[in-house]
């Protein structure tokens, strides 16, 4: 299994950030052929206690490497990266991995 993971940092105002992100973001991304799962995770804080450089991460899985690529390319996979540059391209940073047992 392959997965893009997007992460974000904190974003000036969270709120807006929010609205945007679970209102319009996640259901153009979920939309993407060959998705297989989405995982979203919030951060609150370091185990120092201290306020996590970043404030949200998203696992997209799927099958393999093709697959994910056919997504990207598919005109769901581009109008989510439309969306994601024009509210996060500051603060996002986007890594693919491969899940090992």
């Amino acid at each position: 299994m392959v997965k893009l993971v997007a992460l974000y940092k904190q974003p000036e105002d969270k709120e807006k950030f929010d609205e945007h992100y679970f209102n319009v973001h996640v259901p153009i991304t979920k939309k993407i052929p060959g998705l297989k799962k989405m995982k979203v995770t919030k951060f609150s804080t370091t185990p120092m206690g201290d306020v996590s450089e970043y404030y949200l991460m998203c696992e997209m899985y799927y099958e393999d490497y093709d697959a994910m690529k056919k997504g990207m390319r598919s005109e769901e996979g581009k109008a989510s990266a439309k969306d994601l540059m024009s509210f996060a391209k500051d603060i996002v940073t986007l890594i693919i991995g491969e899940e090992k047992e």
